[in-house]
């Protein structure tokens, strides 16, 4: 990737499937981490750098763009509907939401794609669970591992090696990557043959498996005051509309974190603060891409189903509560919290 214009705007060649690319990227110079320095023309560089990697990971989904117009310190939203502007290489998908509604959302087929995502302030990428081709059935299960006031990262390690253990033995070939920030996440690229409800039943079927094997570590409460100092299972990331920062994909926090792919054998050694926007092209340039074989790896939601149902017909479990601004949903339970019920 070369300059090839003043100061005040830069054209990127990027490479694309065609050949190469033009990218206008303005204000090449604005700093979007002040502490590191780092601008928006770094993180088109970085993007650029990373870009087998990402497009495996990001590639072929709809994708909700976080955006900050003048740097982390500054005003932040998200942008679901497209921008003005959109390039003709950048294609879009519909997508429905939970109210119903359906409006189209970007695809990223190509890394040029991404780079015009820098350019209009996107630091944090957030792809769906299914392909753009049809965004009911996921092909992928997605479990976030949060840890509570109390417990930190090296807690959430410990989780995921457990959380391993649960999902190998229905079936499925776990990844894990940090959060980028505290956390860690957990991924397992699934057979296309069910819909969201149904994978989001089977996830919670294998957190709360996961929750009986070490309750004192990790909790499935979806409400805070009943957590403790544990680490949430937060089953409700595999419901439709709702995203987490994607391999490879830059967080808005000091230090210009990645939320960053590590193979499993090397989890209990790494820290968040290892991967950043100037770190990781060097290490994917060393070590590859620690996902790189997901995409072989598709396993069938089947036994984590069979998990779920024998929560339901023999200890039961039902249905665990949905985020917010979702309608009531069937067999919910009621949206209060339970300081508030027990007063009531």
């Amino acid at each position: 990737m070369r300059a090839m214009s003043p100061a005040k705007a830069q054209v990127l060649q990027v490479p694309g499937p065609e050949g190469e690319r033009e990218v206008r990227v303005s204000s090449p110079d604005r700093v979007l981490w002040p502490q590191e320095g780092i601008t928006k023309l770094d993180l088109a560089q970085y993007v650029v750098d990373v870009a087998e990697p990402f497009l495996r990971a990001n590639g072929d989904r709809p994708v909700a763009l976080q955006r900050f117009p003048t740097g982390i310190d500054g005003e932040e939203f998200f942008s679901k509907n497209p921008p003005r502007g959109v390039p003709d290489y950048t294609r879009t998908t519909m997508c429905t939401y939970p109210s119903g509604r359906r409006h189209p959302q970007l695809v990223i087929d190509e890394i040029a794609s991404a780079v015009w995502m820098v350019q209009m302030n996107t630091i944090t990428f957030h792809p769906w669970p299914m392909r753009a081709d049809d965004n009911d059935r996921p092909d992928e299960v997605r479990i976030d591992l949060d840890p509570q006031p109390g417990r930190g990262f090296a807690d959430a390690v410990e989780a995921a090696l457990l959380l391993r253990e649960v999902m190998t033995d229905v079936g499925l070939t776990p990844w894990v990557k940090t959060s980028g920030n505290r956390g860690v996440h957990v991924y397992a690229r699934i057979e296309r043959d069910r819909e969201i409800l149904d994978v989001r039943h089977g996830v919670i079927g294998i957190a709360r498996e996961l929750e009986r094997r070490d309750p004192d570590l990790v909790t499935t409460a979806w409400w805070k005051e009943e957590r403790g100092e544990r680490v949430f299972v937060d089953f409700n990331q595999m419901s439709r509309d709702r995203t987490i920062a994607g391999a490879y994909s830059p967080r808005p926090l000091p230090g210009a974190p990645v939320s960053m792919p590590v193979s499993w054998d090397r989890l209990r050694d790494v820290a968040p603060g290892d991967f950043t926007v100037r770190t990781v092209p060097g290490i994917v340039a060393d070590e590859g891409d620690a996902w790189a074989g997901a995409d072989d790896a598709a396993g069938s939601i089947d036994g984590a189903m069979a998990l779920w149902d024998k929560d339901v017909q023999e200890r039961g479990l039902g249905e665990l509560s949905f985020p917010p601004d979702y309608p009531k949903m069937p067999g919910e339970p009621l949206r209060v919290q339970p300081s508030r019920k027990r007063k009531d």
